[in-house]
């Protein structure tokens, strides 16, 4: 750690801190909090700016798990913060007091205290401004455990994702994020550095703000969840591919994974969009083109052929039931539909 005694402590900003057991940096040298800081994070410029340089101070306290983090992080004054692409990580931004101005390449955004915090993605160059004795709570997420994670729940493969940087605090989702990252401090505070969160423990938080961030929060692989988990409807294009499939393959076993990856959705997205464009389900659909391919069947009969063994040879394998759907289709048996064109 890096520090400077009673000057910084003492100088350091009115927000209570916290995980003050896991400090990392406390320091009133620009250079010297760049690169502590710059170590735990990745590097960065850091500048102060608006004639800031008396009241500079800086403090980085981490608690570390597997494959998360939570910080605390305050710079006393008003400080430029330049690190370019994250590289290895996400940062959720949770502001304790002050602002930051945040500056991506696609959105500017202002962040503070009940009102909007901040989701950096790897990919994306940043810049902020940290003004009037800011301090956040940060929550580290290590990026392949966000694209692998995903690229499962949209059924692609992996590739970087990209969020909508602002999380409006005064939303459920921002609600849901304070409340977790605060549960997630106030753990780590009573656990201490000397303990070590449980592995199940540890596996759990993890998987609750991979979940929140990945099916709340908007980024470049929403509409592929939305579509793969059956949120939204899957393309019409998409479907009717699956019935034309349906079509030529009738008589051979339903296989509904199989019709899944044609569609290039989800099973339940699969099953959802059929009721929707069709008003029917996939075996229903199948049973309809089946019993139409029987009555083609049995109008050209060859004399000698029976009713058993083109239903047969047509996949049914219930013949009650499906003497019962014919009749309720065509409005007669099937043996009446032979006899009569015999």
């Amino acid at each position: 750690m890096t520090a400077v005694g009673n000057e910084v402590s003492a100088r350091t900003s009115s927000t209570r801190a916290r995980l003050k057991d896991f400090a990392r940096v406390a320091t009133d040298r620009v250079d010297d909090a760049a690169e502590a800081i710059g170590r735990i994070f990745c590097p960065h410029d850091l500048m102060p700016v608006d004639r800031s340089e008396r009241d500079f101070t800086a403090h980085h306290n981490c608690a570390g798990f597997d494959g998360f983090s939570v910080n605390y992080v305050a710079y006393g004054g008003s400080v430029a913060i330049n690190p370019g692409c994250l590289d290895r990580f996400f940062l959720l931004q949770m502001p304790l007091s002050g602002s930051a101005a945040v500056r991506t390449t696609a959105r500017e955004l202002t962040t503070g205290p009940q009102h909007c915090a901040s989701l950096l993605s790897p990919t994306i160059p940043t810049e902020m401004t940290w003004r009037d004795d800011c301090a956040q709570l940060i929550l580290l997420l290590d990026r392949k455990l966000v694209e692998h994670r995903a690229a499962a729940l949209g059924g692609v493969a992996v590739q970087p994702v990209e969020f909508d940087p602002a999380v409006a605090l005064s939303g459920q989702l921002g609600e849901t994020l304070s409340a977790r990252i605060e549960a997630l401090v106030t753990t780590a505070e009573q656990l201490g550095p000397r303990k070590s969160l449980p592995a199940v423990a540890a596996a759990d938080w993890r998987e609750q703000f991979l979940n929140v961030l990945l099916n709340e929060q908007r980024h470049s692989l929403s509409s592929a969840i939305d579509v793969f988990n059956g949120r939204t409807e899957a393309q019409p294009a998409a479907l009717k591919r699956v019935r034309a499939y349906l079509e030529t393959r009738a008589t051979e076993p339903l296989d509904l994974a199989e019709l899944a990856e044609i569609a290039g959705t989800g099973i339940r997205a699969l099953q959802l969009g059929f009721r929707r464009h069709f008003g029917t389900t996939v075996s229903e659909m199948l049973l309809d083109i089946r019993l139409a391919h029987l009555n083609a069947r049995l109008k050209t009969a060859r004399p000698g052929e029976r009713i058993v063994d083109i239903a047969f040879d047509l996949g049914f394998t219930h013949l009650s039931r499906m003497a019962s759907a014919y009749r309720t289709k065509f409005g007669e048996s099937p043996k009446a539909t032979l006899q009569r064109l015999s």
